[in-house]
């Protein structure tokens, strides 16, 4: 099955979502999510953003060989185009493709990942989304628990941010190590 993107307005994803799924007779049609941690005047809270702003992605066959699919998605209000043209859309590579299920396989949403950091002080990935993606950090906050991921989607580069928890790694009677967060 081929995966392909659609850049809808910013903000709009989820309106977008709601207006065309009852036109594509059962196909997926999704916006993955993350869970970030946004503190505001002193006070945390947890707010759901979406992964690629301003994408929607489409599990289809062809749908050059659809053209009912192709002309709902372009008639739906916040449409902007198909990835790469509207006059020949290209579904998702490979690598694309398993990184938008990477994160499809968490669920509803991406929630935030647990880490530790080693003696270097470099991040450790213990569980979550960010598992796998290590070679892919390029900046890390701690103050604020995120990671900057490069993600590529069209040969294009994104950067990301991911929430984290950080887990302290303690080593208690007789060697064994526990987690405290």
């Amino acid at each position: 099955m081929n995966h392909y993107a659609i850049h809808v307005l910013t903000g709009s994803e989820d309106d977008y979502i709601k207006k065309l799924r009852p036109l594509l007779g059962g196909k997926r049609l999704f916006a993955p999510k993350r869970m970030l941690a946004i503190r505001r005047r002193g006070a945390t809270k947890k707010r759901l953003a979406p992964i690629f702003p301003g994408y929607v992605f489409l599990e289809c066959e062809d749908l050059m060989a659809d053209l009912d699919t192709y002309w709902a998605a372009r008639r739906t209000a916040g449409f902007i185009r198909f990835l790469r043209d509207n006059s020949s859309p290209q579904p998702l590579s490979d690598q694309d493709r398993d990184l938008l299920l990477h994160f499809m396989s968490f669920g509803e949403y991406a929630d935030t990942s647990k880490v530790s950091f080693d003696e270097n002080d470099k991040i450790v990935i213990l569980d979550g989304p960010l598992k796998g993606l290590e070679g892919l950090i390029v900046k890390v906050d701690r103050r604020r628990g995120r990671a900057k991921v490069a993600i590529s989607l069209y040969d294009t580069g994104h950067l990301i941010d991911f929430g984290f928890a950080a887990v302290e790694r303690i080593t208690g009677r007789g060697g064994q190590e526990h987690e405290v967060t």
